[in-house]
């Protein structure tokens, strides 16, 4: 999972949020089945502590390269990555800033949860539009191009973006960005030998 998984999601020592059990459940079902499940924080995720790997998932950090049948696939959820705008690092620092995380813990959870929550929806309801890639001019892309020459990679594979991108670099990798899966529910498939986008 390449995070944003949850709109919103804070983790107390003792509190968790409430709802999400269908897809908690979900997941639960297909570890018990022996299937590995990881997944990256995202932005609207990123205080994700213990939980989920008391379920029995794994956190990878970005960028996980990982080889699957001679193909080497680079993994995240993509925030951060390149050179991104100062106001974001900034607000991306202090979200993983852990003595910002440790006042934020001291709101009750009735009153961090509805901050938590109306700051995401109402980022949401700004974008009336789906999400313009910039191409060669996002961050991204300059990662991925510097970052596929140096490591040999066939495929990058990100979330964040909240829409769908399919480019060829110019060393002959894919970059995949998956769409905000509350829409279209994407997923990557790989049978060895190809790679494809599906939606449920």
């Amino acid at each position: 999972m390449l995070g944003d998984i949850w709109d919103f999601w804070y983790e107390y020592r003792d509190v968790v949020p409430k709802g999400y059990i269908r897809v908690l459940s979900a997941l639960q079902e297909l570890m018990d089945r022996g299937v590995q499940v990881y997944f990256f924080q995202g932005n609207h995720d990123v205080w994700t502590y213990s939980y989920f790997e008391e379920l029995g998932m794994r956190r990878l950090e970005q960028p996980a390269v990982v080889e699957m049948d001679g193909k080497r696939f680079c993994l995240g959820h993509g925030d951060g990555l390149g050179p991104v705008p100062f106001g974001y690092r900034f607000l991306r620092s202090a979200f993983h800033n852990r003595v910002l995380q440790f006042l934020f813990s001291l709101l009750h959870p009735w009153i961090a949860f509805r901050l938590g929550n109306g700051w995401s929806k109402g980022n949401r309801l700004a974008r009336h539009e789906e999400y313009v890639f910039k191409g060669k001019d996002e961050p991204l892309y300059k990662f991925a191009e510097d970052f596929a020459v140096r490591n040999d990679i066939d495929y990058f594979v990100f979330g964040h973006y909240h829409t769908s991108v399919d480019m060829t670099l110019p060393s002959g990798a894919r970059l995949l960005v998956l769409k905000d899966w509350m829409k279209s529910s994407p997923y990557l498939s790989f049978d060895g030998k190809t790679v494809a986008v599906n939606c449920n």
